[in-house]
């Protein structure tokens, strides 16, 4: 087992990754994406299907080793972390579909997640995390029988228990009602904001990365062709040009 790194606070950014390549299948997914993300900072990451968004965050999360680059926390190479080594060092990460046990109750699923590894957490830290995101179901309800938002709820809730310092999350948004969003809006604010997790976000929901991102990455096949602010990287020539210029037409109109 990799050895962790001891983590000291540094100047560097938060968390950062620096000219990633990664080659799968004999195709090139990622070319030279380089990111940074300061404590407490939300960075948006958009673009098309294909751009490279997910399997960049299969390598900030230790899923995927890059062909070559770097992934720093607080100036510390980890690159060469897996993903439980990154997850005891306060990376964490929520997934596009939320899929949770089936065969478990929440709260059979809230004890498994108190007890995945060292140290052990209590049913107290299980109900901070479900009062942190707003989750009103009961212990012995199935999660087969949850909805996708308290689905999303209970997965990040099992995740805050750890009290993550970055929290990588790959489209919270999809599948939820207008009502939802805006209640996922007012959790990362707080989560961000108030309790300084850094979150890197893919979303296509532009109205909610408007709102809540401190700064947008936008990606094209495998590259970073735009960053700024969302209006900035909107009236990008190179953004329009790629292949955002219908949506672009929508959200200023």
């Amino acid at each position: 087992m990799t050895p962790a790194p001891e983590i000291r606070e540094s100047d560097a950014a938060f968390f950062a990754c620096e000219d990633i390549h990664l080659n799968l299948g004999g195709r090139t997914i990622l070319s030279g994406v380089s990111l940074n993300v300061r404590r407490g900072e939300v960075l948006g990451v958009i673009g098309p299907n294909g751009a490279g968004k997910t399997s960049l965050f299969e390598v900030l999360s230790g899923r995927i080793q890059p062909k070559s680059g770097k992934v720093l926390l607080k100036g510390e190479n980890i690159t060469r972390l897996p993903l439980y080594a990154r997850a005891r060092l306060g990376v964490g990460r929520t997934y596009q579909t939320p899929v949770v046990p089936d065969e478990l109750t929440v709260g059979e699923t809230f004890k498994a997640a108190r007890q995945a590894y060292k140290p052990y957490l209590t049913r107290f830290d299980a109900e901070y995390g479900a009062e942190l995101v707003g989750l009103r179901v009961r212990a012995d309800e199935p999660t087969a029988q949850l909805e996708t938002f308290n689905r999303r709820k209970l997965l990040l809730a099992c995740l805050l228990m750890r009290r993550p310092a970055l929290i990588l999350m790959d489209e919270p948004a999809a599948g939820l009602i207008n009502s939802e969003v805006d209640e996922i809006d007012h959790l990362i604010r707080l989560l961000s904001k108030e309790m300084q997790i850094s979150i890197i976000i893919v979303e296509h929901r532009m109205e909610l990365l408007e709102t809540i991102a401190d700064r947008v990455m936008v990606m094209d096949v495998g590259e970073v062709i735009s960053e700024g602010s969302m209006a900035d990287v909107l009236n990008d020539p190179r953004v329009r040009a790629a292949y955002f210029e219908n949506v672009v037409e929508g959200a200023l109109e």
